[in-house]
């Protein structure tokens, strides 16, 4: 949430009329992806007593909890780093963002907030629901979902700094690609770890 209020600032930076709402929807989809994560966080303590990883893949180990139980729980969570990582459908406040944020602040966008949002849902993979097939299937759906709709709102576009949103968009799929296949091996795979 601390990168919420700082990047509102990057995008907002000039005041002018496109950069406030841009600004706008970037806050409104934080929050709300925010409120949804927090949400799933109250519901993972309620079901299992603890929020820290060790004991989840304790208690998943010690066949206490089913992943599948938690499944609904992990997606609560992974909306709001799902939202900041700019996946397919929250995806709406990049291409809207960018243009408007003097370049650095795009360049940080790109290639920072992006990447942290990308990593919350890769630790939740890891954590809560690391060989669940269900699970990497939708990260794999959403994955090539992001990952077209990215390129193909790159391929339209014709001012550079919403090129860079849409490419960047299209980039996160290819992880997140990545970060299903991982689920699907069971982390088993190098090579999709890697990738």
């Amino acid at each position: 949430e601390l990168m919420s209020m700082t990047s509102y600032v990057w995008v907002a930076h000039d005041e002018k009329p496109a950069a406030l709402r841009a600004a706008e929807t970037y806050m409104a989809v934080a929050v709300i992806s925010g409120m949804v994560t927090l949400m799933g966080l109250f519901m993972l303590y309620s079901k299992i007593g603890t929020l820290e990883f060790v004991g989840i893949r304790s208690l998943i180990a010690a066949g206490r909890v089913k992943p599948g139980d938690l499944r609904l729980i992990a997606a609560l969570i992974a909306v709001g780093f799902a939202a900041k990582a700019g996946v397919f459908p929250l995806h709406i406040w990049l291409p809207k963002a960018h243009p408007v944020a003097p370049a650095p602040a795009s360049a940080l966008l790109s290639g920072i907030l992006t990447k942290t949002g990308l990593f919350g849902l890769l630790v939740i993979a890891a954590n809560m629901l690391p060989a669940d097939a269900a699970w990497g299937n939708a990260m794999l759906i959403f994955g090539v979902i992001t990952m077209f709709v990215g390129a193909l709102l790159a391929l339209f576009s014709v001012d550079l700094k919403r090129t860079l949103a849409c490419s960047s968009m299209s980039q996160i799929g290819f992880i997140l690609v990545g970060v299903g296949m991982a689920v699907l091996s069971g982390f088993e795979s190098g090579a999709a770890v890697h990738g």
